[in-house]
């Protein structure tokens, strides 16, 4: 048993929940209630973050109310700056050995950190949960999802475990790889095996949503999806690429055929809507892939700007125990 393991085993690692959150007023005081009675025999040492991304409700009054209760850290975006931001800014706030990130909406069960916990002592430095329900999903998620990951494990060098979200523990040197990171559009998933480090998945069910319907809606999905195609992949570029060099191709041999006609069997050769058709679709076929280029020139774009990727508005904590004064 290596040292650094020996030691895992027997220490009480200071423990932070990160939770980002938009409009989850119903289910966010639920959700933090229960972690924080499994956190309460994890670790004496604990607390957690909530990340409120510019929510239209009154989520962050009600974490506010929460804040001695259960030992929350409020960070308050100015405006709703999206879940993959809210995440990193959890992970600059947070202060534990141990982070593990949550969702607010209950579906991620709390008692699974025990396990995480387990495996983290075993010498793993990032537990990942893996989702074992995609046969119950829509036919969008389930085709949408596998055509996902396909597309990323044959165009990366980068191995993105299939299903795994953002429900995972991370050591701090993981987190302290993940916070060094300057980029601003960022796809998280893509990032966490981006960065290596020993790292394990353990499967698990999402829990039923405790009130309402995900924020995530099919555009969203999608939107996703191409950040993490054009932040990790040049497989759009590719495939540009392989349809130019087929039509020149095509063009090349249509053309010879043309000339053949022309010069050996003396045959008309029917001129105009072979052109019209020809051009409209060659010019539908650049403005697709200059708009493909675009994509990937805006986010240089965004890269050289320098704006950060949030802006925090407002930091609520706990008030200093008599311990710590």
């Amino acid at each position: 048993m290596t040292t650094a393991v020996s030691h895992r085993q027997s220490a009480q690692p200071h423990m932070t929940v990160m939770v980002p959150a938009y409009n989850e007023e119903k289910n966010i005081a639920k959700t933090l209630q229960n972690i924080r009675q499994d956190l309460q025999q994890m670790s004496p040492n604990w607390d957690i973050v909530v990340v409120d991304d510019g929510s239209r409700d009154q989520t962050s009054l009600v974490v506010q109310s929460l804040v001695e209760e259960c030992r929350v850290t409020l960070v308050k975006f100015s405006r709703n700056f999206g879940k993959e931001n809210a995440i990193s800014a959890g992970l600059t706030y947070a202060k534990g050995e141990i982070v593990i990130c949550m969702d607010a909406d209950g579906q991620h069960a709390s008692d699974l950190m025990y396990t995480m916990l387990e495996k983290w002592r075993e010498g793993y430095d990032m537990v990942y949960a893996v989702r074992q329900d995609r046969e119950q999903e829509s036919p969008f998620k389930l085709w949408g999802s596998r055509l996902f990951y396909r597309m990323m494990s044959s165009s990366t060098h980068v191995e993105i475990p299939r299903d795994a979200g953002d429900f995972r523990l991370m050591d701090r040197k993981v987190v302290d790889a993940l916070c060094a990171l300057p980029e601003r559009n960022r796809f998280m998933k893509g990032i966490y095996a981006w960065v290596g480090y020993k790292s394990i998945g353990i499967p698990y069910t999402p829990l039923p949503r405790l009130h309402g319907e995900s924020a995530y809606s099919k555009l969203k999905l999608i939107a996703l999806a191409w950040t993490g195609i054009t932040s990790f992949s040049v497989l759009p570029l590719r495939l540009a690429s392989l349809t130019g060099a087929t039509l020149a191709i095509l063009a090349f041999a249509y053309g010879l055929l043309v000339v053949i006609d022309a010069l050996f069997f003396h045959e008309s050769v029917p001129g105009w809507p072979t052109v019209v058709a020809s051009m409209m679709f060659l010019s539908g076929v650049q403005l697709l892939f200059i708009g493909v280029l675009g994509e990937y020139l805006a986010r240089v774009y965004d890269e050289v700007k320098g704006r950060p990727p949030y802006i925090v508005a407002e930091v609520v904590t706990p008030a200093p125990s008599a311990d710590s004064r």
